[in-house]
């Protein structure tokens, strides 16, 4: 990746003495414009009411759906904001939902792409996605520098969000223009070769118009994984005209480029047959690396186009539409050191040869361009009949999403030979790999499947307010969703093409009640469902079939259904400074396909959690700001194959207890200190949110980190802020399929950023 690497540090460069060069020029608009002042923004203190630019704001979901205030929004909702993606230095999505409890990401592999998976109350939520209220569709691993918050809706949401919303779904939003003028610039440098550098730039261009630009670019390895490196660029760029009047137009364009060696963590001890450990996960070194840097490769880009409307015809009543067209392509080869021999084998393509195990490597390859085409049109208002008075939304969501799927044949010409009784090349000894062996050969893209999705979802929601006390929150959907695919098979000399269309509607609803004790406390209690179609459920990037297996291999499958129920209670303290919240809730998932007998398969899975939530946002002193929360889920396959030994036992992807906490304090004008700390319970392995762990009960184990953080204001303009990243240097693993491999978490590593605010 050199020519890569040399052209993102160019990018670095240009992005960090851009930022100088940008903050030494004056305003595009001139001193009349009020320009916030810098201490203000610098401020590591003021999470609960005060954003990055020094602007008091409310953190609230942007999307129009939510026909009410969070504090009076009777589901679990969590707003992660900009001022928490910077203090941690998160630089991808895994990095940021790590400070929300409860939600795990699942592995790569088993016909899952090397991609984000959040898991979400035990779910598989990589279909659920949005930026900016649009579903974000192919495999990705998507980055922050262009986001003001992220939005974590838990519990079924196909209200508000259509298909495959079973555990909830994430909305990530982007930064727009806005009528001011100032310039973000930062440049961090850190072990492991890290280098950032972001700029953020937004000019008021006229009274009503204002642009707003984000470059970021970055590279560096992983910590504790020295072969697996990073080499990334991004640009944001959106233009608004109207703001502040009753009609506003904002065209957007995002681009990511990403490069970087794909890691498939550690093998488990099926390679082997030998179970060296309990949680199955087989004991070499963490920094062990299986892959071969000759040969493997992840290339991720992402652009998008976005034109957003709204007209505001009154005080009470307003029209938006959103349309986007959004292009992807998820690329890779990547070695899995648990794979490389039959399935049926132990051990798995290794042999024990004069006391040495040895491994022959595997491969795993996607190529999966996506393309998106979406509208979506919301009407939204308030209106009062006698003392009631209605917040309400009614919208139509269309869209296309087209995918290609294909992997690689990856032939071998020459590289590592491979000891008898081991034959041919790419072999390595299991307990001390090198992922400098030669290698020669080719790569060559298979037959090509095919797939289109068409969606229609019409929504209303109204929130209906009895007095001050009493609010009824309902909401209702229907969808109509199909799909038509070309499943490819065969090699280029001899495709074979299995056509299937598939076309399901449902319905979704959803019923809330919220009693407020106080203008600014809610007790609440909801009913919620989703659907998740076949396509969905049998993968997160819609490429399932759709259709059954052995007696049901010609019908097709209904979706799943996911209902829940949720009692909570929320707080808004200190003049809206802290947020509290707790929730209790209950979920289960039915009509998933199972075996019931032999060659006999029926609609008749089905799965629980059921669990306990905790969060805290915002500033206990004008000092001293937290951010977090604790989760308790207990789960159960309740109903599987008549063959399943994990009947009963906890789903994938679930532990049964996590807990974060971020925060600093003020302890001087200038200093700020603190950091987090992140616990994760024991975690079954596993993609589909069946039992995890799988007939050998394989997981990762229990684990805490600590992150230390510390902020010092040089002046009225600039600071520096210092990150240590797990700071104990905690072997862990983030997750594991429970088949082939397990992720190994980055070692410590530190961060130090100048940040510079105009």
């Amino acid at each position: 990746m050199s020519d890569a690497r040399s052209s993102a540090l160019k990018a670095l460069l240009f992005a960090s003495s851009a930022a100088g060069m940008l903050c030494a020029s004056p305003a595009l608009a001139g001193d009349e414009v009020p320009i916030v002042k810098a201490d203000a923004t610098q401020d590591a203190t003021n999470l609960g009411s005060i954003d990055v630019h020094g602007q008091r704001v409310k953190r609230e979901p942007k999307d129009p759906q939510f026909v009410a205030p969070l504090v009076d929004t009777p589901r679990s909702v969590t707003v992660i904001p900009q001022q928490i993606i910077e203090q941690t230095a998160a630089t991808s999505l895994q990095d940021i939902l790590r400070t929300s409890p409860g939600i795990t990401f699942g592995a790569g592999e088993g016909g899952q792409p090397l991609a984000d998976r959040p898991f979400i109350r035990g779910q598989a939520s990589g279909n659920n996605i949005f930026v900016d209220g649009i579903r974000d569709t192919g495999g990705q691993q998507r980055e922050v520098f262009n986001l003001e918050q992220v939005e974590v809706i838990k519990g079924p949401d196909s209200v508000y969000s259509g298909r495959g919303s079973g555990g909830g779904s994430i909305n990530l939003g982007s930064k727009a223009p806005r009528l001011t003028n100032f310039i973000h610039g930062s440049a961090g440098a850190g072990t492991d070769s890290y280098a950032r550098g972001t700029v953020d730039a937004n000019w008021q261009v006229s009274p009503t118009a204002a642009m707003r630009l984000n470059l970021m670019a970055s590279q560096g390895d992983v910590a504790g994984r020295d072969s697996v490196d990073f080499d990334k660029w991004g640009v944001g760029a959106a233009v608004a005209v109207g703001l502040g009047t009753p009609t506003t137009i904002t065209a957007s364009y995002y681009h990511l480029d990403s490069d970087q060696m794909p890691d498939y963590g550690i093998p488990l001890f099926t390679k082997i047959g030998v179970r060296t450990t309990d949680s199955g996960v087989l004991d070499v070194p963490y920094d062990s690396f299986y892959g071969l840097k000759a040969r493997d490769y992840l290339t991720n880009t992402v652009d998008s186009l976005t034109l957003n409307a709204e007209h505001r015809f009154s005080e009470t009543l307003a029209i938006s539409n959103v349309s986007r067209w959004s292009q992807t392509l998820n690329d890779y080869v990547v070695t899995n050191p648990g794979d490389g021999g039959s399935a049926t084998s132990t051990p798995r393509g290794a042999a024990l040869i004069n006391g040495v195990w040895w491994m022959k490597r595997g491969t795993k390859s996607r190529w999966n361009p996506a393309e998106t085409l979406a509208n979506v049109t919301d009407l939204h208002g308030s209106f009062t009949t006698g003392s009631i008075k209605h917040n309400f939304d009614m919208g139509v969501e269309l869209s296309r999403e087209t995918n290609k799927n294909a992997s690689y044949t990856v032939t071998t010409l020459s590289g590592a030979a491979c000891p008898a009784p081991l034959t041919g090349f790419d072999c390595t000894p299991i307990y001390n790999p090198n992922p400098n062996d030669p290698w020669t050969g080719t790569i060559t893209r298979g037959v090509v499947s095919e797939s289109q999705t068409d969606s229609l979802g019409v929504y209303a929601f109204d929130s209906i307010s009895f007095g001050e006390k009493f609010i009824v929150n309902l909401g209702l959907r229907w969808d109509d969703y199909s799909v038509e695919a070309i499943n490819a098979t065969g090699t280029l000399a001899a495709p074979v093409y299995t056509p299937f269309n598939g076309d399901w509607d449902f319905v979704n609803y959803q019923v809330g009640f919220v009693y407020k004790p106080t203008p600014s406390t809610s007790l609440y209690a909801s009913y919620a469902t989703s659907s998740t179609p076949p396509t969905i459920s049998a993968g997160d990037q819609n490429t399932g079939a759709g259709v059954g297996t052995g007696n049901l291999l010609t019908s097709v499958l209904d979706p799943e259904e996911t209902q829940s129920f949720e009692v909570g209670a929320k707080a808004n303290l200190f003049d809206d400074r802290l947020a509290l919240s707790g929730a209790l809730f209950r979920l289960t998932r039915k009509d998933a396909q199972i075996q019931v007998s032999p060659g006999v398969y029926e609609q008749a899975g089905e799965a629980e959690v059921q669990g306990l939530e905790l969060g805290v946002s915002g500033n206990l002193t004008s000092k001293w700001q937290v951010f977090g929360g604790y989760t308790w889920m207990d789960s159960e396959l309740v109903s599987g194959a008549y063959n399943n030994v994990n009947i009963g036992e906890a789903l994938a992807n679930t532990p049964e207890h996590a807990a974060s906490l971020f925060t600093t304090y003020r302890v001087l004008p200038k200093l700020s200190l603190g950091g987090g700390v992140y616990y994760v319970g024991k975690s079954f392995g596993g993609n589909q949110g069946g039992a995890g762990g799988g007939a050998n009960r394989i997981y990762a184990p229990e684990y805490t980190r600590l992150d230390l953080f510390a902020s010092y204001d040089i002046n009225d303009r600039a600071s520096l802020q210092l990150n240590v990243q797990n700071a104990g240097d905690e072997e862990y693993i983030i997750r594991t399929n429970g088949v082939h491999h397990a992720d190994v978490a980055p070692a410590r590593s530190a961060i130090l950023t100048l940040n510079v605010r105009y």
